[in-house]
């Protein structure tokens, strides 16, 4: 084939194309290439910290415990983040994390400052020695603190937190009105309740009717004071009467 027949062929193939659609077809893709290329330069605009940087950080909120260096360490890497990218579930994680942070709210405030609210947690129990119970009932570890030496101390098997702090309320409210304190109150993996009061004295419950019981103490107690003995324990685990230990004596005297 000749070279003037290649170029007929040639011309004849280019008459056939449809320049309308091909010019749309680049048109289109030189669009795409431009969003995407915007879009690129948004996304590192966005996520440069010096160029778009957290500008001020508001805190909020009741804090007697949780300091503002424990609060700048948690939010180290928000401020290393620009306003845009930086993270809120993360930067509330964080701060929730804080041992006596109950609770965070973090949100963005146009145009460079961001706002954080804290709740404390509200302690209300020692728990099994290493703990503190707050008022839902739930277990947290953190530092103690002088105020905290007088809280009730509370004991029970993993996740009988709350039975426990109820219990305590309860039998609390009863003593406290007959002028009687509970200090301690355990609850045995065989569901044995143990109480402690204020004066020292120990007092076994059994695993039910254990307001009853109390109730039992209470209503003898004005009797057991005349002795001349001071009362150590009061056994309650009887379905009638009592055992009582005295703390001079090594022996019980069932009454």
């Amino acid at each position: 084939m000749s070279w003037s027949d290649k170029g007929r062929q040639l011309k004849h193939k280019l008459a056939r194309v449809n320049w309308y659609f091909c010019t749309g077809v680049l048109f289109l893709c030189s669009v795409l290439g431009t969003v995407v290329w915007g879009g690129v330069k948004l996304h590192d605009l966005l996520n440069d910290a010096d160029a778009l940087p957290i500008e001020a950080v508001a805190i909020k909120g009741e804090r007697i415990y949780t300091t503002d260096d424990e609060i700048k360490n948690a939010l180290q890497s928000l401020m290393q983040s620009s306003f845009f990218s930086a993270d809120v579930a993360d930067v509330q994680k964080a701060l929730e994390a804080l041992p006596w942070v109950y609770h965070a709210s973090v949100r963005r405030e146009w145009p460079a400052k961001f706002k954080i609210t804290l709740q404390e947690q509200q302690v209300v129990a020692h728990w099994n020695e290493v703990s503190w119970l707050n008022t839902n009932g739930e277990v947290f570890d953190a530092l103690a603190h002088a105020e905290h030496d007088t809280l009730p101390k509370l004991y029970g098997p993993e996740g009988a937190e709350m039975e426990v702090l109820t219990s305590y309320k309860q039998l609390d409210e009863l003593l406290t009105i007959n002028q009687f304190k509970l200090a301690s109150l355990r609850l045995s993996p065989r569901h044995a309740w143990h109480a402690v009061l204020a004066n020292g004295i120990q007092i076994e419950l059994g695993r039910e009717d254990k307001m009853a019981r109390i109730q039992r103490f209470i209503n003898v107690y004005p009797t057991l004071k005349q002795s001349d003995k001071p009362v150590a324990t009061v056994d309650l685990r009887y379905d009638t009467g009592f055992a009582v230990g005295w703390d001079d004596s090594e022996k019980e005297s069932r009454q």
